[in-house]
């Protein structure tokens, strides 16, 4: 979506340990993942697991009684996942809560079983569901609140994903217009024939936009007298519900779930370790405010490039990717890095100077901009991503008392 270029050619790094990571923690971000096509991943193999699986279990079972409690019909998420149940936009909701009782099992089997302290990580951040996952991980609302909210916000989300397209415009060069896509958004909006809007910044040539019925076809026709150069668009034949995006707005998602958290329990203390917001693109959250940000996450576009670039001002060099097969914050970063490390044709950043700043300005002239204003990017190649699904099951560990309360 951002560039595709090849991987460079380096020397695999050592696996890190769990006293490395350990070490490590305060400098450690955990990103959480959001809602996909897939979202098994390897949970299966993580609720078989000798040592893990009772946590996996537990998580799944409280999401489950959870579920059933608020829906008033049984819900059984350990089978789903034993099974390899992937869900459909019928249970959408449910699903939600099935990726964050995943994310949940895979925190504290860090905590329990490694002595991982998650509190005191540098940060959290999550794409979509994932920052509602790291507010529950960081303290700011029990799974009282976050599981009910996420199963109303899923069913009437669904409702309206029947005839919603997903587009994916990108530029191979320039950054692109962002002021002019949203223009031409509002515009082919007031013909009347479906909403069209920008639901994720995901890189400075690279946004997600979600469109009813034809309109991102339309989008895609008018784009090409609209824009110079012109933009790629590329259609997802899956349908998705419209988090995100005015669509959403039909049906005052964003009034219900404002009315749903005014007497919800949580929302009052901040989050602990802090949580990056892809709302605001910045550490936002302060204890006071969570209420009216998850109104306006609903239908605000994720910010994840001021999000990533925010992160790598922060001073991170982990990033453990949380979440059952984590896909658009890892794939983010490594694009990053492999843009910087492929313009500079080697494998460090030692002996950067003007001819590599060319050699960007002639391939990538929106990163080269980028990194002229902000050399915090040129941090990317030196930060280590970690899939905590794979990390767990390439561990050695037997089973042993642990309790599970």
């Amino acid at each position: 979506m951002i560039n595709e270029v090849p991987q460079p050619q380096s020397e695999p790094l050592p696996p890190v340990t769990p006293a490395q990571l350990k070490e490590k923690i305060g400098v450690t971000s955990f990103a959480f993942r959001g809602y996909n096509v897939t979202n098994m991943g390897k949970s299966p193999e993580l609720l078989a697991h000798p040592v893990y699986g009772r946590y996996v279990e537990q998580a799944l079972e409280e999401a489950s009684r959870i579920a059933s409690d608020t829906l008033g019909q049984p819900v059984d998420l350990v089978t789903r996942v034993r099974e390899r149940q992937e869900g459909t936009l019928a249970n959408y909701g449910q699903t939600l809560l099935m990726i964050v009782a995943v994310e949940r099992a895979q925190i504290r089997i860090l905590e329990d079983v490694f002595e991982i302290p998650y509190p005191k990580a540098h940060c959290s951040l999550g794409y979509s569901l994932g920052e509602i996952a790291a507010l529950v991980a960081s303290g700011v609302y029990p799974l009282e609140t976050a599981y009910p909210l996420l199963l109303a916000l899923g069913q009437d989300a669904s409702e309206l994903a029947a005839n919603v397209t997903m587009g994916v415009l990108f530029s191979r060069g320039e950054r692109l217009d962002f002021k002019g896509v949203q223009s031409l958004c509002q515009r082919i909006t007031a013909e009347g024939k479906g909403t069209i809007g920008i639901s994720s910044f995901l890189a400075p040539n690279a946004i997600l936009i979600l469109g009813q019925g034809r309109t991102v076809q339309t989008f895609k026709k008018h784009m090409r007298d609209e824009f110079s150069p012109r933009p790629h668009l590329r259609i997802n034949p899956d349908r998705w519900p419209p988090i995100h995006t005015p669509i959403v707005r039909q049906h005052n998602l964003c009034d219900r779930t404002s009315v749903r958290l005014e007497t919800a329990a949580g929302g009052f203390t901040p989050p602990v370790p802090r949580v990056l917001s892809l709302l605001t693109g910045n550490f936002s959250y302060d204890g006071s405010n969570s209420r009216d940000m998850i109104r306006d996450w609903v239908d605000h576009p994720q910010r994840l490039w001021d999000a990533i670039t925010t992160l790598l001002e922060s001073g991170v060099e982990m990033v453990m990717h949380v979440g059952p097969e984590p896909n658009i914050i890892p794939a983010t970063l490594s694009r990053l890095e492999n843009n910087v490390l492929v313009q500079l044709s080697q494998n460090t950043l030692a002996g950067f100077g003007m001819w590599a700043v060319s050699g960007i300005a002639r391939r990538r002239p929106w990163l080269a901009r980028m990194v002229r204003s902000d050399a915090n990017l040129l941090r990317a190649p030196y930060v280590r991503q970690v899939m905590l699904e794979d990390w767990l099951l390439e561990q050695r560990v037997s089973p042993r008392s642990i309790a599970v309360s």
